[in-house]
């Protein structure tokens, strides 16, 4: 199975419409959201309708954490918020443990243990437990940082982030992951965001 991998996309509904098609065109039968679709101080119904209207599976991040929570209240009770997509958003899962082509996977959005929004790069000698989390295939965010790394017998995939990429290749670059799921191979796709 061919899986497009997106994260931090922030609120930018074209970006993530523009990559959700280029990953169906390029295969993907699945697309994977680890967080941070929205800020904490704003939420966005057209980036919620994009990820339902593409069927994505999406998991919360930090900036969901707080949009969803007591300091969030004012960002998603405007007026503005359709109460299906503030209803979509609250129900999503902060975690996704599945199964793909007898595989095990796991999506979280920032470290995969506590504290969970801490930010965890590939230099952080913590890195290495990620091979002890018992997966065959873990997608993280969080960094803006686009990474592939195998860390023992688990594949560690970061796409990076649709609006503010840290790629040392430049800010202006939206990144996200195309997985084969059956074969390990992963393309990182860097490319300039499309100008309006």
């Amino acid at each position: 199975m061919k899986l497009g991998i997106v994260s931090d996309v922030h609120c930018e509904a074209a970006l993530l419409e523009t990559a959700a098609r280029e990953m169906v065109d390029a295969g993907a039968e699945e697309i994977l959201l680890a967080g941070d679709a929205h800020f904490e101080y704003r939420f966005a119904n057209d980036v919620t309708e994009v990820i339902r209207a593409f069927g994505m599976r999406y998991i919360s991040g930090n900036h969901e954490w707080r949009l969803m929570g007591p300091t969030g209240q004012r960002a998603r009770e405007a007026p503005h918020v359709r109460a299906a997509n503030r209803d979509f958003v609250a129900a999503i899962p902060t975690t996704i443990d599945t199964v793909v082509d007898g595989r095990a996977l796991r999506m979280i959005h920032g470290c995969p243990w506590p504290p969970y929004d801490r930010y965890l790069h590939p230099a952080d000698p913590d890195f290495s437990r990620c091979g002890d989390l018992g997966v065959d295939i873990l997608v993280m965010g969080h960094t803006h940082l686009p990474h592939i790394q195998r860390v023992g017998k688990t594949l560690v995939i970061n796409p990076g982030s649709l609006a503010f990429s840290q790629d040392p290749g430049g800010f202006d670059l939206m990144t996200y992951a195309l997985l084969d799921a059956s074969t390990d191979e992963v393309t990182l796709v860097r490319r300039p965001k499309p100008t309006a």
